[in-house]
């Protein structure tokens, strides 16, 4: 293992691990999907709440029992060491390979992408200045977090605060002035059909994405103050914040344009807004969605990184990704290096096309990173486990059962699509031994990386 007399500093609290993993999850989804979940539930209020409700449940499930590996294994890297000590080496590296190639560049592309084009309806610009918004929003979230991982918890920390309190005060201005969504259209159906089961089940599947992102949060349990305390609570309060922030926006936007109009809504948060307060107030939730969109890329830079750091420690990676810097204390090679991957697939607009074939492989190791803690247990039944999930087995089980759903019905839905996906995830295999072969012949990295390199 590549060793550097320098490590990472353990500088995050427990208030920090919360608004990250907030932070990291919501992005532009919640200002959008509700509209389209309302439509698959049949424009009923009932069933469409309970969906969120639903998937809340199941993603605390997901982050109960992550609590559990993160405080046994503490390390940089998170779901990456969870997988590899699980279930091998090469079954992380895949992980690994698959999210700095694709899952995790891709997404930081796709924000900075999203936030030019959010940014462009409040100041025109044309397409060029639309990139060089992109690249510069990966470029400044890369530079704050080489400065130092607490520099970059303290933007994130600000950010992700004044987007959850504005959309609970948005929720509750909703709510408060608008009008109950049960006096125009039923609730709850009368009966329950096979197409509303059918609708249910494919908006569950959009929502579970929408709560996609809190294992991000794992990657950084290696810098955490007092970890084996620490990470299970924030990881589960971070969870449950996130199921009532998305209930309560979810619900205020009904209230406010009624379920009809809100299920054909192309901009639900706009729209609600306006149509309550005025078209000047509906154009403050494009600043919120700038501001979200920021702390989510930023949470992404902060977290991201770290699995490349310790697959590079593991010598089954680009060896210099795992120095840490001997002034900011931070992997700045890993943050560098992504960034710039990020930028390219954000100018070449390539992570469209990468995104829509790979993003669903990611719930195949989220899925396994659940199976870990029943794997663990077995392998090594005498380690030290400050935090054990509750209802084990059967939380973890409920968690894996949710991951599969979402793969399995990619599968059925799009097999050509998911074909290419596992194509691409399994081209990191002969990858994977060209890096262990040149890892023999290697000598170990030893000396921190300093300001002359």
């Amino acid at each position: 293992m590549a060793t550097s007399s320098s490590e990472l500093r353990r500088t995050l609290g427990f208030t920090d691990l919360v608004l990250l993993a907030v932070g990291t999850v919501i992005g532009s989804g919640i200002y959008l999907v509700p509209g389209t979940v309302l439509q698959q539930t049949g424009v009923q209020t009932g069933p469409a709440m309970l969906v969120w409700v639903v998937a809340g449940v199941l993603s605390l499930l997901g982050a109960l029992t992550y609590a559990e590996l993160g405080a046994m294994k503490p390390a940089a890297g998170g779901m990456y060491v969870f997988i590899r000590d699980a279930f091998g080496p090469l079954t992380a590296f895949l992980f690994g390979w698959t999210s700095f190639f694709v899952i995790a560049s891709g997404s930081l592309a796709t924000l900075a992408v999203a936030f030019s084009l959010y940014l462009s309806q409040i100041v025109p610009m044309g397409h060029v200045a639309s990139r060089v918004v992109s690249v510069a929003v990966i470029a400044l979230t890369a530079a704050v977090n080489i400065r130092g991982t607490r520099h970059s918890a303290t933007m994130q920390n600000w950010t992700t605060g004044f987007k959850i309190g504005a959309l609970l005060l948005m929720g509750t201005t909703l709510i408060a002035f608008g009008h109950p969504p049960a006096t125009t259209i039923p609730a709850w159906p009368s009966s329950v059909s096979p197409s509303l089961l059918t609708g249910f089940g494919t908006a569950m599947i959009g929502v579970l994405w929408a709560y996609e992102g809190w294992q991000y949060v794992t990657f950084s349990a290696g810098e955490t103050i007092d970890p084996q305390r620490t990470f299970p609570r924030a990881i589960t309060v971070a969870t449950a914040v996130l199921v009532v922030t998305y209930l309560l926006a979810s619900y205020g936007y009904v209230a406010a344009l009624g379920p009809a109009a809100a299920a054909h809504s192309e901009h639900i948060a706009a729209d609600a807004v306006s149509a309550l307060l005025g078209t000047a107030a509906g154009k403050l939730v494009g600043a919120l969605i700038l501001v979200s969109i920021f702390s989510a890329t930023n949470g992404l830079m902060l977290t991201a990184p770290r699995v490349y750091f310790a697959m590079a420690r593991d010598r089954v990676f680009f060896n210099r990704l795992g120095v840490v810097d001997e002034r900011f204390g931070t992997p700045v090679i890993a943050i560098a290096a992504i960034a710039l991957w990020a930028v390219v697939l954000a100018v070449t607009g390539t992570f469209v096309q990468l995104l829509t074939y790979v993003v669903f492989t990611a719930w195949i190791f989220h899925g396994l990173g659940g199976l870990a803690v029943i794997v663990l247990r077995r392998r090594e039944p005498n380690a030290i486990r400050p935090f054990r999930v509750p209802g084990y087995p059967v939380t973890p089980l409920l968690f894996v059962a949710s991951a599969l759903l979402l793969v399995v019905n990619t599968v059925i839905a799009q097999p050509q699509r998911a074909v290419a996906g596992l194509a691409v995830v399994l081209l990191g295999t002969p990858a994977y031994f060209v890096w262990r072969a040149k890892s023999r012949r290697e000598p170990v990295l030893t000396r921190p990386l300093t300001q002359e390199g």
